[in-house]
């Protein structure tokens, strides 16, 4: 038996004790590396502050001076716990509220963040809105966006060129989504469930740093789960569920002590109390539904410019196809087009054709768009399902009419399904056909055939001599 002694144990005693009591449990944190990346620091930048361009011009940013100025507190209050070896001195951290009635919150590369109204009132303290900021600042500190870009393979000026900047909503499934539906193409990528789960734990460590019960943070994720927010089921999102976020952040805040952590405070009640006495925010939905009639642009281009179809006018009246067809050549697709249709170029990955009559600011009643959608899977069904349910959700009058049936496009395997409701536009039905295949990038092809139902016969030879006729050189 060892000799026992007591000075030294209760010397030992008093360092646990002491450590204990520390705000942060440093040397029991989960540690997390920084992924890949090709890209400079100054191109999260760039990114960053060309999609929070568009955000401020397609989304209802509020404009209250004291919720403002609360928002920007609790962010840099976060942005100061951020551990030195993910901060970056180039990075410009900003915060602003959307006026959107949504629980959700997401960040662009380089710094800029937007919270939702929704979440700020649904939040039960600070620390739970603190801490879908700090999972959201996660995302940037770890710099997820280009690294996911370098992961894809993409060059920067594609990135840049169709707006594929890479926004961490904090939600996944069908809230997420529609985050994407205010851009133009892939304005919004899904980060990977590595990346998700790794601002999870990052994001409690910056809570604890930060004065803040990582487990409040969870709880959020709770209230997400009880309000429906989940989504799609965890295996056909990239989003963990919230149940499994849950789990993740309780073990991370097992971890880390936090000394009288900062919860429900005057600022809070009294910001949350001025938003909820504010009149109805807009679903996230009904924001989208306003911007745009389809997934690929509105009175703007993919490209952040002014949308060539803008000045369109929408007539009763619109001239069928020409018997007579022209060759379309052009980013390795070759296809046949009604030689009275107008081209329209509304990103450097899309192109609608339309005749006159039949196209404006909303959208086109008649015609056919052409396109790639940056695939976050290898799996063409469930890209196709992506695609599809992204379409839907632009346009709620839509419903799918049909299951995926497999049909040949460009010689290789592909889905085509009909979507079909009542144009608010021509106030008659409208019936949609998307056909997909996969390139051999991973990337989804599709074309988009559209025309009112009571016209359909007469459109169907243009739309099956485009379909014949499609080349693809990848």
């Amino acid at each position: 038996m060892k000799r026992f002694d007591l000075g030294k144990s209760l010397t030992a005693s008093a360092l646990v004790w002491t450590m204990l009591m520390m705000p942060l449990l440093a040397f029991g944190q989960t540690r997390i590396s920084m992924s890949k990346n090709k890209y400079k620091i100054q191109d999260d930048v760039k990114l960053g502050q060309q999609a929070a361009a568009e955000v401020e011009q397609q989304m209802p940013i509020l404009n209250d001076y004291e919720a403002s100025r609360y928002i920007q507190d609790v962010g840099r209050r976060l942005v100061n716990a951020i551990p030195s070896q993910f901060q970056h001195p180039e990075f410009r951290y900003t915060f602003k509220v959307v006026n959107a009635r949504d629980i959700n919150a997401f960040a662009l590369p380089g710094g800029p963040m937007y919270i939702n109204r929704g979440m700020i009132e649904a939040a039960r303290n600070e620390g739970e809105m603190a801490g879908v900021m700090a999972h959201e600042l996660s995302h940037v500190a770890l710099r997820h966006g280009t690294a996911q870009a370098t992961k894809m393979n993409n060059p920067l000026n594609q990135i840049l060129g169709i707006g594929a900047v890479l926004g961490g909503a904090v939600l996944g499934g069908q809230q997420g989504a529609q985050l994407g539906q205010i851009f133009a193409q892939g304005y919004f990528t899904r980060f990977s469930r590595e990346y998700e789960t790794q601002a999870d734990i990052l994001g409690s460590q910056i809570m604890a740093q930060a004065g803040y019960d990582p487990r409040d943070l969870a709880n959020m994720f709770k209230t997400i789960e009880r309000q429906g927010g989940s989504g799609t089921p965890e295996f056909l999102s990239s989003h963990p569920s919230p149940a499994n976020r849950y789990a993740t952040i309780e073990r991370e805040a097992a971890m880390l002590r936090v000394s009288n952590p900062i919860g429900r405070t005057a600022q809070f009640e009294r910001t949350q109390s001025q938003l909820r006495g504010m009149g109805r925010a807009p679903s996230m939905q009904e924001i989208a539904q306003n911007a745009q009639r389809y997934p690929q642009g509105q009175g703007r281009g993919g490209n952040g410019q002014q949308n060539p179809m803008a000045n369109g006018r929408y007539s009763n009246r619109v001239q069928y196809p020409s018997q007579q067809m022209r060759i379309f050549n052009g980013g390795g697709i070759q296809l046949n087009v009604p030689n009275n249709w107008q081209q329209f170029q509304q990103s450097q990955t899309e192109i609608w054709f339309a005749p006159d009559g039949a196209y404006g600011a909303q959208g086109i009643t008649h015609g056919a768009l052409v396109g790639l959608s940056q695939s976050r899977t290898n799996n063409i069904d469930q890209a196709t399902q992506d695609y599809v349910e992204g379409i839907l959700q632009g346009n709620n009058y839509l419903r799918q009419t049909s299951n995926y049936e497999r049909v040949n496009i460009g010689g290789r395997q592909g889905y085509a399904t009909v979507l079909s409701g009542r144009s608010n536009l021509t106030n008659r039905n409208e019936m949609t056909t998307v056909y997909t295949t996969q390139l051999r990038n991973g990337n989804l092809f599709y074309i988009v055939t559209v025309s009112p139902e009571n016209e359909a016969s007469n459109y169907n030879y243009a739309f099956r001599n485009m379909i014949r006729s499609l080349r693809i050189n990848d």
